[in-house]
Formats: C-alpha cells, sequence, structure tokens
C-alpha cells in the first residue's frame, strides 16, 4: 500500500519517517510523495584517463570519479549524454515496515533529466540522503541548482515489519551516507 500525503504527514508528525531539514510540506508534499531537493555535492567521472570501467577494481571510486561541490548560487550544468551522482539536500530515515522509491520529477524528465538508472529502493531502516544517479538524455546541457526540487519520495508499507532492516545488514554498503559514494560493487567479490 502506497502512502497518500495524510498518511505521510502522520509518519512525519509521528516520527516514524523523518525528514532533515524538516520539509515545508505546503511546498514539496504532494498526493501520495514529498519533494526533495538537490543538493551541491556530485560525484563525476573523470572518462578522459581510463579506456573502462572494471567493477572489480576496488579503487573505482578514488581513481575514475571525483567529488565537486557547487556553489548554492551557481548551477551544475548536466551535459547531454552525461551521467553523474548527485545528493538531495536532505537526508531520511525509514522505520522497520516502510520502504521509500525515489522517483523522477515531470517537469525534469520533459527536459530529458533523469534521477535514477536503476537504485530506486530505499530499504526499511534506511537512514542517509539520496544519491541520485543523474544523467541528461536530451541533446542540450541542462542547469541544475542546488535547493531546486529535483525528486521525489513515495512510501510503501511492507506487509510486517523487515527481520533485517538495510541499517542491520552486515552487507549495507551506503548506510549513513552523507554525501555521493560511488559503486561498492567491488566489496561483492
Amino acid at each position: 500500500m502506497i502512502l497518500s500525503d495524510r498518511d505521510i504527514k502522520k509518519a512525519l508528525a509521528a516520527g516514524r519517517i523523518t525528514i532533515v531539514p524538516k520539509p515545508k510540506l505546503t511546498v514539496v508534499l504532494g498526493s501520495c510523495s514529498i519533494d526533495l531537493r538537490l543538493g551541491n555535492t556530485f560525484r563525476i567521472f573523470d572518462h578522459s584517463k581510463f579506456p573502462f570501467i572494471d567493477p572489480n577494481n576496488p579503487r573505482l571510486a578514488s581513481d575514475m570519479m571525483k567529488e565537486i561541490t557547487v556553489p548554492d548560487s551557481q548551477p551544475f550544468i548536466l551535459q547531454p549524454g552525461d551521467f553523474v551522482l548527485a545528493t538531495s539536500m536532505e537526508s531520511f530515515t525509514l522505520p522497520d515496515d516502510l520502504l521509500a522509491r525515489l522517483e523522477g520529477r515531470s517537469s525534469l524528465g520533459r527536459l530529458g533529466i533523469v534521477v535514477h538508472s536503476t537504485a530506486s529502493i530505499f530499504e526499511p531502516g534506511w537512514n542517509g540522503v539520496v544519491v541520485m544517479e543523474l544523467g541528461n538524455l536530451g541533446r542540450m546541457p541542462v542547469a541544475l541548482y542546488p535547493g531546486m526540487r529535483v525528486c521525489a519520495l513515495t512510501f510503501e508499507e511492507l506487509s510486517s515489519p523487515a527481520d533485517v532492516p538495510y541499517n542491520k545488514k552486515k552487507s549495507a554498503k551506503y548506510a549513513g551516507q552523507k554525501s555521493p559514494e560511488a559503486s561498492k560493487i567491488a566489496q561483492e567479490r
């Protein structure tokens, strides 16, 4: 069952879902979702130095990607065909019986901007910022500004609380993330 705006407000008021900083619901609350804003930290590929990406390379993050911070008043220009990692301004925490799904915003989708390639689910027990997989599918560069509403979360109730929520998994590679961390797939070997 997907939570309605009414149920999202109840879950926030009861502390069942926490979002920091506290959202201005009159602006960000939809009928069944809540918008999040773009942070100012991005992780970009330094693709001119490497012939390919090797997911088995544990140094992927340090060798192939660099983190940049964009001043609040400046845009990040997402070039056509580019792929970057970015964070939301807000962090959030989920209880053991709710999951969240990351959704794109139609207004940005109409400009060719996608906010996730595959990673759309935040498991029960999640705590951290949203890391988006931003891509520009269009033919023109698009300016993205820190603080703009960039994505939305919907929330779904599980049939029962998870036995092992994300924050208690030994394999939880991204728990508590505060920045756009690169892929940790090499840890799965």
